[in-house]
This record gives C-alpha cells, sequence and structure tokens, in this order.
C-alpha cells in the first residue's frame, strides 16, 4: 500500500443544477467542502473537462469532473496524464450504496461495486489502484431502483447524518495531506458512536 502524499482529490459526481442536492453528488460536496476549507476557488478547465482549483500550499490540485458520472476518468485522466499524477497519489471521493448514511471508509484500491464514476476511472487510469473515500447513502432496499435513489436528495435526517460524516472526513485532511492513510483510515472507517439517550426529566424540579 502506497504512503504517498495526495496530489490530486477528485469529486465524483453530476453537473447541472437538477443534479447539485442529490444523492449522487456527494462527491461534489465534499470537495466543494474541502476548497472552502483550502480557501481555494474552481475554475472551469475545458483542457480537463472539468472544475480545477489548485491549493498551492498544500500541494494539491481539486477536481470536480463536468462529463457527467459515467464519464469521470476522462477527466481525471486528463489531469492526472498532464501533470504526472500517479494512481496512487489519487483520492477520489464518491457516493457509496453499501455504507449507510453518517458512515464512511477510506480504503486503498480493490473492487468498483458496480459504480460507474470508479469504472470509468480505472478504465482511463488502467489500474484500481488508487485511494477511494467513500461516502454512505444508503441503499433503497432493491435494485431496481438504485437509479432513481441516488439521483434524488437525500431525506432530511440521512443528509445531517451525511453532513456529519464530511466534517469528520474535512478533520483528519491534515493526516491524509501527509500522507498518513493508515491513521486517517481507522478514524474515518469506525463506526460513530450511538448518541446518549436523553436523560429523563426530573418532574420533582418543575
Amino acid at each position: 500500500m502506497s504512503a504517498a502524499a495526495p496530489r490530486l482529490i477528485v469529486g465524483l459526481g453530476n453537473p447541472g443544477g437538477e443534479y447539485t442536492e442529490t444523492r449522487h453528488n456527494a462527491g461534489f460536496w465534499f470537495c466543494e467542502r474541502l476548497a472552502d476549507a483550502l480557501g481555494v476557488r474552481f475554475n472551469y478547465e475545458s483542457r480537463f473537462h472539468g472544475l480545477v482549483a489548485n491549493a498551492r500550499d498544500a500541494g494539491v490540485w481539486l477536481l470536480m469532473p463536468q462529463t457527467f458520472m459515467n464519464r469521470s476518468g476522462q477527466a481525471i485522466g486528463a489531469l492526472a496524464r498532464f501533470y504526472r499524477i500517479t494512481p496512487a497519489e489519487i483520492l477520489v471521493v464518491h457516493d457509496e450504496l453499501d455504507i449507510p448514511p453518517g458512515q464512511l471508509r477510506l480504503k486503498f484500491g480493490g473492487g468498483l461495486g458496480g459504480h460507474n464514476g470508479l469504472k470509468d476511472t480505472s478504465a482511463h487510469l488502467g489500474t484500481n489502484d488508487y485511494w477511494r473515500l467513500r461516502i454512505g447513502i444508503g441503499h433503497p432496499g432493491d435494485r431496481n431502483e438504485v437509479v432513481n435513489f441516488v439521483l434524488k436528495p437525500a431525506r432530511r435526517e440521512e443528509q445531517v447524518l451525511i453532513d456529519e460524516a464530511m466534517e469528520r472526513a474535512l478533520a483528519t485532511w491534515p493526516m491524509i495531506a501527509r500522507g498518513e492513510w493508515n491513521t486517517a483510515s481507522t478514524r474515518l472507517n469506525a463506526r460513530p458512536a450511538a448518541p446518549k439517550p436523553a436523560k429523563p426529566k426530573d418532574e420533582s424540579r418543575s
């Protein structure tokens, strides 16, 4: 497993206002928050088929492909080749059906889980050996409903959990930026503690 610090952070999603709030755009949400934290702005770069930000102080590029999900690799491959970024120096952030809202998984390589954005990324990079941050969005329970599910906004209670998970991921950014992947993975892959039950109200004081 490579310990190289990342040079390219990619958020997967679909362009266009009609997709902004949909579950499939969780990768975009993370990239936008990371850009805010790093104090950089995105600009469209036609040669890279996407919105690009250069966080010079952090030594990383941020990319949100504007090619639609199933052609994400076109943008990733173009930027990676131009700047000679190896797959092991890339972190792809995406929504994950097999993880419930509020949970995350940071992993290197492995299977693609049927995710079209990852399939195209691997096709253009020629390997599955890159880092992924999987943001749990839950599963509709019926595989025939998956397309409809990912292209709709999360329910309010789900969105709260997803947002909290993203904040935890952003809190580990300094570790990831230093290439401390194992430490970051241990923190992110742990299930969040269940909320403590509310204490019963003491009626004697009312």
